[in-house]
């Protein structure tokens, strides 16, 4: 049952984006990597794991879900990784001093509307320092209503879907868990219009 704060369970997609990062391991050692809305940090562990300069972040008004970050690092023998207070959509001390990062993950982050142009701001802020950096999202889909697509042309940002199958991530269970059992998930990578896709 989820808590009533979002960051203190795994949810399905994080195990999804853990799976891609761990394809992906080979490409990791020594990228800097930020994960938004980390929550028990799942994903940026794993790239912690492989190598990654990792930064994970969760709002700065949800002081349980940073605690939260920062015993997931000790419990898996990852106390160096910082555990920073970033709120999407607000310009903050910690925003602005964030070095330039390759990788920026975020787990259904993507879970509600009035949430998605805060998101994206401060994706596209983050791109800015690095244009060539990316934004790997994976979302469960709850409503077909839903769409980013406007907000991405707004903020000058394209997508690029990533088949499940292409990562071995097409099952209900990975890596020895139940998850993602039955939901829908999908990934997808964001990146600047104006950037090379490389």
């Amino acid at each position: 049952v989820p808590q009533p704060q979002y960051g203190l369970y795994a949810w399905p997609s994080a195990v999804v984006l853990a799976q891609y990062l761990w394809f992906h391991r080979a490409a990791l050692p020594g990228t800097r990597v930020l994960e938004l809305g980390a929550g028990v940090s799942l994903p940026g562990l794993v790239a912690a794991k492989c190598g990654a300069e990792v930064t994970l972040s969760d709002s700065e008004e949800l002081p349980q879900c940073l605690e939260n970050c920062r015993r997931s690092c000790l419990m898996n023998n990852l106390p160096h990784v910082p555990v920073i207070g970033l709120t999407w959509g607000r310009v903050s001390p910690e925003l602005l001093s964030l070095a330039p990062v390759d990788i920026i993950l975020g787990s259904d982050v993507f879970f509600d509307p009035k949430d998605f142009e805060d998101i994206l701001t401060t994706v596209y802020y983050l791109m800015e320092k690095n244009p060539h950096a990316q934004f790997w999202t994976t979302y469960q889909v709850r409503s077909a209503d839903w769409s980013i697509e406007a907000l991405l042309c707004k903020w000058k940002l394209k997508n690029i879907h990533v088949p499940l199958q292409s990562f071995n991530a097409d099952k209900e269970h990975l890596a020895g868990s139940s998850l993602p059992g039955r939901h829908t998930i999908e990934m997808m990578i964001i990146s600047l219009a104006n950037s090379d896709g490389t």
